[in-house]
């Protein structure tokens, strides 16, 4: 039974729907004046990846991991040096890809399953709030970024992770064509090969790789709708754990971290869990090849069917690179943290935007973009008029790659209200020009960092810059109440004892053994089993 709230909703979308199909097939466009280029419809590949940090690229600066057809993507196109994620965690983020507002906004804030008030106990971390409560889908009355292209006459295409709702809150429910392999599941609940024990994904012969799957759906559907405009959004589930690859990839990075000579440590003490410090982890490094790999796939096939001369290509990722907690696989340094965190390894990802006839290659742009930003500035490149309404927290970045037009100062805000799995703290973060205020929700107190002299987050400023730090923190608690922000609370059975026990043993116990899954996985005789696709040694 629907309720008459879901109704209002519903009706609502759908007079929304028809005012941007109207708006998208009217011959002027009065209210958003766009400049008109002699491609009017270019098709639109989207390739998301997931948990990619922003230093786990060559082209960002990484000497372990290979990934030569994704940094050639990036010399070609313009790379945007300070991009950002909407979120530390993936549902929200991609929520505000498919919105263009932030997380606050829509009401998505953490992953969709994660625990909330007082079930957070369950997971018995003894911290000293609860965290608050968080939508559990895309709302059906949000405009979507597919459907807004849809409307527009294009093709949607969907293949990957959605992690956005299940049944009634698919891909298909909010403006995709075609589904490929999206549902509930925010990780590949098979692994990453055959069979895959994916609802919406046909298995393959046994072994076959899921990412590279993904990427042959995408060509398929590029190939059969070569004389359509089309907006394919390509979401792998990598590098999102498990952490798996095949035992040749493995047997290459392993003995390329030893060429780059092993560390005797591999981690160090975050504020509440141990955080990876090399880029030395040669399963992860076989995952991330295969994503380049896949990339490889889909713009030689982009070449061949002749497309690559009208197709928009974005790159980029959902959060930061997995440092601490799940798989503790990467490094984000000099970046500080990574996944869940609040600093900029949580949220600083590669973001790529390539536009085959702007002749921009090479150009990099330090101007602060989010996710929030794609989905106006794919809207302005379609030519379709831009739905202010609802891509609020956005701009379009056409003027910026293709003349240089630097937007004015603007906030840019994020709220995550909650724990995450990777030692990260409740908290709400304000950046704006230089400057980044983070506040947190167990203290109260706050953190002001100058990005440009302090990328790495190391000293907090807020007693030196009084004036800015109280102002940025009276800019961010005026946006929360505006957009009405849901907030954690203290949890009257914080047991103090408890959480110093909790502590202890992180210290005495996860640490250790990290260092030695470390050691084992980079020992010459490392065997996780026969056939090499669970190759994490042991869960975590």
């Amino acid at each position: 039974m629907i309720n008459t709230q879901s109704k209002k909703s519903m009706i609502l979308k759908n007079i929304t729907m028809l005012l941007v199909f109207l708006m998208a097939t009217s011959s002027t466009n009065i209210r958003n004046p766009i400049e008109i280029t002699k491609i009017q419809k270019p098709n639109i590949l989207f390739i998301l990846v997931d948990d990619l940090g922003y230093h786990d690229l060559g082209f960002t600066g990484s000497k372990y991991y290979e990934t030569p057809n994704i940094d050639a993507l990036a010399k070609r196109g313009t790379v945007f040096s300070q991009g950002y994620a909407s979120s530390r965690v993936c549902s929200p983020s991609r929520a505000s890809i498919m919105t263009g507002k932030f997380t606050a906004r829509h009401g998505i804030t953490d992953w969709i399953g994660a625990k909330t008030g007082s079930e957070w106990r369950t997971l018995n971390r003894h911290d000293k709030l609860l965290p608050a409560d968080n939508v559990a889908e895309l709302p059906a009355a949000e405009v979507t970024l597919a459907e807004a292209m849809k409307a527009g006459g294009y093709k949607t295409f969907f293949a990957g992770k959605w992690h956005l709702g299940g049944e009634g809150s698919s891909p298909e429910d909010h403006g995709f064509d075609i589904n490929k392999g999206g549902y509930h599941s925010g990780s590949p609940l098979g692994g990453y090969f055959a069979p895959f024990n994916n609802p919406v994904l046909d298995d393959g012969p046994s072994g076959e790789n899921l990412t590279m799957r993904l990427a042959m759906e995408t060509m398929s559907f590029m190939k059969q709708n070569q004389n359509t405009p089309f907006f394919a959004l390509l979401s792998f589930y990598a590098v999102h754990s498990p952490i798996q690859t095949t035992q040749e990839k493995w047997s290459k990075y392993r003995d390329k971290a030893e060429a780059q000579g092993i560390k005797e440590t591999g981690f160090n003490m975050e504020r509440k869990l141990p955080i990876r410090q090399n880029q030395d982890n040669p399963v992860y490094a076989g995952l991330v090849e295969s994503v380049d790999d896949a990339v490889g796939l889909v713009m030689n096939g982009l070449q061949a069917l002749g497309l690559d001369k009208n197709t928009i290509v974005i790159f980029t990722s959902d959060n930061g690179g997995v440092a601490s907690g799940d798989n503790f696989s990467t490094a984000n340094l000099p970046q500080r943290g990574g996944k869940g965190y609040q600093w900029e390894g949580g949220i600083r990802v590669p973001y790529v935007i390539y536009v085959p006839w702007a002749n921009k290659s090479g150009n990099e742009i330090e101007y602060p973009v989010t996710s929030a930003d794609f989905f106006p500035t794919i809207l302005h490149y379609a030519n379709l008029n831009l739905l202010s309404n609802q891509h609020i927290d956005g701009i379009s970045l056409r003027p910026l790659i293709e003349k240089g037009k630097k937007p004015k100062e603007r906030a840019l805000y994020w709220h995550y209200p909650h724990y995450g799995n990777q030692g990260g703290d409740p908290s709400s973060i304000i950046r704006k020009g230089d400057w980044k205020l983070i506040h947190y929700y167990e203290d109260g107190k706050n953190e002001l960092y100058n990005l440009k002299t302090d990328s790495s987050e190391k000293i907090n400023l807020v007693d030196i810059h009084p004036r800015i730090s109280n102002q940025l923190y009276a800019n961010l608690k005026k946006w929360l109440v505006s957009v009405g922000a849901k907030y954690p609370i203290p949890d009257p059975d914080f047991d103090p004892e408890k959480r110093k026990e909790y502590e202890k043993s992180v210290v005495e116990k996860l640490l250790p053994r990290l260092e030695n899954e470390r050691k084992n996985m980079l020992s010459k005789d490392f065997q996780p089993n026969a056939d090499w696709w669970e190759s994490k040694a042991t869960k975590n």
